[in-house]
């Protein structure tokens, strides 16, 4: 009987602890207009491994179903036809499932020493616009390098990477260093044209991509300047690309580029081209023309559209993280330092998504993304001299910066910027020049101190 009431007493303890824990962690988050929600009320209170993986909160259970069935699906690997599961696969292709990149809905991660970049996606393309105004495709090639094949079928390249360092001096005089990724394309199958225009990219995170697609167009294009009519020296524009599925141009707000127009259009690409899956919106195979192409007669789409929205409706309803730290001193300097230097101009805090009957769980949502969703011209530095659609060589999409503090801790790493070249923070903030100069030469100048408390607030986000 002792020990019953023991093992009770330990069970009790062990509740309340949990309770206090979590308790602790949601104080200070007295309303909806609270900072500690990034996502409104489609924010996660979690700091560890899956805090970038959580269901919105009160969807019907129709949608739960559908959100599961596409969790599921965003981690289903595929294979060569035929097979009874997830068929399709190739015949050239960069990966075998969404989450292989996007680990855990989180940002994907450069190859170490003597890794290979298979998980790294490499755009190219010609000088020049499509019909479109796209990216004009390589011949033999297509717009993406396939760095993977299946058995008997040749790659397109592989890539490697090097690269090299350069040290520099804070206004304070302590030195830090970047590094500069060279590219190289090894390997090709064929002869690489020459003049060809590459771009890599690692996986963004996808969590709160519904709440960035709620957003009216109006409210990105209150905070564009194209002139710098204001004179600060930041003119972010809006990227117009082709949407495959409407058949028009219209605003872009998803990829590193702002190059794609809405969620669904951003899958049924990635499937297509990352992993040779043709579905109803791509129908060809992304080897079609090439000699790696395998037409098998009467073959259907290898994704049916009921997959392709799962697929869609898991990431359009994933729920944020919460801030941390939110009234910690250090944090709160770091805030007025974060608004002082001038990154808030870019990464703009507050917005709200538009009214949305249809869909009350991402309607009129106030949400903390620090990002204004437009491109920005980031200097030679970080240009990969490749435009995409309006977007030029040298301008980037503003990239959220909600739950980038947790990083490290779902991602195991710290590699920022469009292509993981940075291995910090402060390293993507040292990164920033054209638009961001002004900004960059002001945290140069900041003293250690000063640096640390920015740093705290960017990580607490």
């Amino acid at each position: 009987m002792r020990k019953t009431t023991k093992a009770i007493l330990i069970i009790i303890t062990l509740i309340v602890v949990i309770q206090a824990a979590c308790t602790k962690f949601e104080q200070g988050v007295p309303d909806p207009h609270s900072e500690w929600l990034s996502g409104g009320l489609q924010t996660a209170f979690d700091q560890g491994s899956g805090a970038y993986s959580h269901m919105f909160k009160s969807l019907p259970e129709s949608l739960e179903r559908v959100h599961e069935i596409g969790d599921g699906q965003f981690g289903a690997t595929f294979v060569t036809a035929p097979a009874p599961l997830n068929p399709g696969l190739g015949p050239i292709f960069n990966n075998v499932s969404c989450g292989s990149c996007h680990v855990s809905d989180g940002r994907g991660k450069v190859p170490g020493m003597g890794e290979t970049a298979a998980n790294m996606l490499f755009r190219i393309s010609l000088p020049g616009m499509g019909e479109h105004g796209n990216p004009v495709p390589v011949p033999g090639y297509g717009d993406q390098i396939q760095t993977r094949s299946v058995l008997n079928i040749p790659k397109e390249a592989d890539v490697t990477i090097s690269y090299s360092e350069q040290s520099f001096t804070f206004g304070d005089g302590s030195v830090y260093s970047v590094r500069f990724p060279t590219y190289t394309v090894n390997n090709p199958y064929i002869s690489y044209p020459a003049g060809v225009l590459l771009s890599p990219r690692v996986a963004a995170p996808v969590f709160g991509l519904g709440l960035l697609e709620a957003i009216s167009d109006a409210d990105v294009l209150a905070n564009a300047d194209p002139n710098d009519a204001n004179g600060d020296g930041i003119s972010g524009i809006p990227n117009y690309v082709w949407d495959v599925v409407h058949q028009k141009k219209v605003m872009g707000r998803f990829g590193w580029k702002a190059n794609q127009p809405a969620i669904l259009q951003q899958v049924a690409a990635a499937y297509n081209g990352d992993m040779g899956i043709t579905n109803s919106i791509f129908p060809k195979e992304s080897s079609d023309g090439q000699t790696q192409f395998d037409s098998k007669p009467g073959y259907h789409y290898e994704l049916t559209d009921s997959l392709l929205e799962s697929t869609s409706l898991y990431i359009r309803t994933l729920a944020v993280p919460a801030r941390r730290n939110v009234n910690d001193l250090l944090v709160m300097q770091g805030k007025a330092l974060f608004l002082s230097v001038g990154c808030a101009k870019c990464h703009i805090a507050d917005m709200r998504t538009a009214v949305n009957v249809s869909f009350p769980q991402l309607s009129n949502q106030l949400i903390h993304p620090y990002t204004d969703l437009l491109l920005h011209d980031m200097g030679d530095g970080l240009a990969d001299n490749r435009p995409d659609f309006l977007a030029s060589g040298a301008e980037w999409r503003t990239p959220p910066l909600w739950g980038i503090g947790l990083t490290q801790k779902v991602n195991g790493h710290t590699n920022f910027l469009h292509d993981g070249r940075a291995r910090s923070l402060m390293e993507a903030i040292l990164w920033h020049d054209g638009e961001g100069l002004s900004s960059k030469n002001k945290v140069k100048n900041l003293s250690k101190k000063d640096r640390d408390a920015l740093i705290a607030f960017v990580g607490s986000l």
